[in-house]
């Protein structure tokens, strides 16, 4: 039985969230700290932010949480804690290996390169345990590597220093979807739910070409310069932006003609100009398109 894991998978409906259940003032509050930790983590953005987000392991991270039957909140959630994981444990491996030579490269290359695995399962134990919905250990069973991977759990949330209750796009998403439909009773927040969360996934497969066809549009040049993409960085990793920019999509496509009065609430719950929603909305929208006709 080595090397292979052996899933028992209860079959559940996907859970939705129940909107127009929360207080105002917990409302209030709760779109009051996305916003704050929003703008605390993009003051201290790198051009290095994102280096884990490539579509290939989002699909891998993606295809794992559906496998085991997860809330689609937890692969987004593992991606949070793996990405803040192997940059800091990057760190303290360079930081240990600090003037030992060109062979410390090498070391530290095939560290990550053994972990890198068990990191991306742990991720999504971890993510999952933060889940109000979501029960890995009762729909999954290890046969195998068990203990390295509690092993590395525990590593990721000591380098983390347990910090890994991090909010999530689809959080960001989902809390403003709710102040949306608080504030203008007619729009279809259940609807738009159902899209969001199919745009929100698009948008991470395809982060790489959407993000630089925004780039693209904002400096003018086909060919943006290293300084203009350091810049850009805080807008890929702008939460509340890609949030805005992920229901006005859904709005777009579900019903047209109401699409330019969700854009105004959303300006009006975030402060993000009008004009940069529909940018990001027309982007994507051309995107979608265009895969569609592929």
């Amino acid at each position: 039985m080595a090397g292979r894991a052996v899933f028992s998978l209860p079959s559940r409906e996907q859970v939705n969230p129940r909107f127009g259940q929360v207080s105002l003032d917990i409302l209030t509050d709760i779109l009051s700290n996305l916003n704050k930790r929003n703008k605390l983590h993009l003051q201290s953005v790198s051009d290095l932010c994102g280096c884990l987000k490539d579509s290939r392991l989002v699909e891998r991270v993606f295809h794992l949480c559906e496998e085991l039957r997860l809330n689609p909140a937890v692969g987004y959630q593992a991606i949070e804690i793996l990405e803040r994981f192997m940059a800091k444990f990057t760190e303290d491996l360079i930081r240990s290996q600090k003037g030992q030579g060109a062979s410390s490269e090498e070391l530290i290359f095939q560290t990550l390169k053994k972990k890198f695995f068990l990191s991306v399962l742990s991720s999504v134990q971890i993510a999952s345990k933060l889940d109000l919905y979501s029960h890995i250990s009762a729909g999954c069973r290890l046969l195998f590597h068990q203990r390295a991977a509690l092993g590395l759990e525990i590593l990721i949330l000591k380098t983390l220093n347990f910090n890994v209750n991090v909010p999530n796009p689809l959080t960001y998403v989902e809390t403003l979807l709710e102040v949306l439909g608080r504030n203008e009773a007619r729009v279809p927040v259940c609807e738009l739910h159902q899209l969001c969360v199919c745009v929100l996934r698009l948008v991470y497969l395809q982060r790489e070409t959407i993000y630089h066809s925004l780039l693209v549009s904002a400096t003018g040049c086909s060919r943006p310069s290293h300084e203009q993409r350091a810049k850009f960085v805080s807008v890929t990793e702008d939460f509340m932006l890609l949030g805005v920019g992920v229901i006005s999509v859904a709005a777009f496509i579900h019903h047209i003609s109401t699409w330019e009065k969700v854009v105004e609430e959303l300006t009006g719950i975030t402060g993000i100009s009008g004009q940069s929603i529909m940018e990001f909305a027309y982007v994507t929208l051309m995107h979608i398109t265009k895969t569609r006709s592929v």
